[in-house]
């Protein structure tokens, strides 16, 4: 709105300067980028996001099977300190176990895997995913996860988008002031030397 307000202002005003009207479209372009082309940045951003990771969900969806695990033991010590002290530190989070599983052709597995359970007692039963031949894999990713990412994509899109205008504005706006005080220093250094002589201007 200031800006409409200052293009409207310098439109007809006698003391306007080539670089007052330049600010004022300058600052009007910007009100209407901020207003119409950074939201649709975020939207397309966000709509490709979506589209891309909700294909990815479905693929992961579709080439992965949830099973049920049963717990046989705790998984073996890692035979060195340093693999122990990461193991450790993995274990706050994600416990390492020995169990066996049932393949999507029906075999049966064994083998290491990590649970986020609190406690994994040999017999204790738990959710798995595996891949089509039985191996483990991670969880597949939810529509509902894919779509919250993608809603964060979109916004920081639009919020580099608007930064991106907020910094072409002040560098166009510096430059034009540059401009401004290098003709400001020619007219004073042409008339400066006779200011308040008798008979200046005449």
């Amino acid at each position: 709105m200031r800006a409409v307000t200052g293009l409207w202002r310098w439109r007809h005003n006698p003391l306007r300067r080539t670089t007052d009207l330049v600010e004022a479209w300058v600052a009007l372009a910007a009100v209407v980028a901020l207003c119409l082309a950074v939201p649709a940045v975020g939207w397309t951003a966000r709509t490709a996001a979506q589209q891309s990771l909700q294909r990815a969900a479905r693929a992961q969806q579709a080439g992965r099977v949830e099973t049920t695990a049963r717990v046989l033991r705790p998984a073996p010590a890692p035979p060195n300190a340093a693999a122990a002290g990461e193991q450790a530190a993995e274990q706050r989070f994600r416990r390492a176990i020995v169990a066996r599983w049932t393949a999507p052709d029906g075999s049966v597995r064994t083998g290491t895997v990590t649970t986020s359970r609190g406690s994994a007692s040999p017999g204790d039963s738990f959710a798995l995913w595996t891949d089509r031949e039985g191996r483990p894999v991670a969880a597949p990713l939810a529509l509902g996860t894919a779509r919250a990412h993608s809603l964060v994509v979109g916004l920081t899109a639009a919020l580099l988008a608007g930064l991106g205008v907020e910094l072409v504005r002040r560098l166009v706006m510096r430059r034009l002031r540059v401009r401004r005080y290098v003709r400001l220093d020619r007219a004073w250094a042409s008339v400066g030397p006779d200011w308040g002589r008798t008979g200046t201007g005449s």
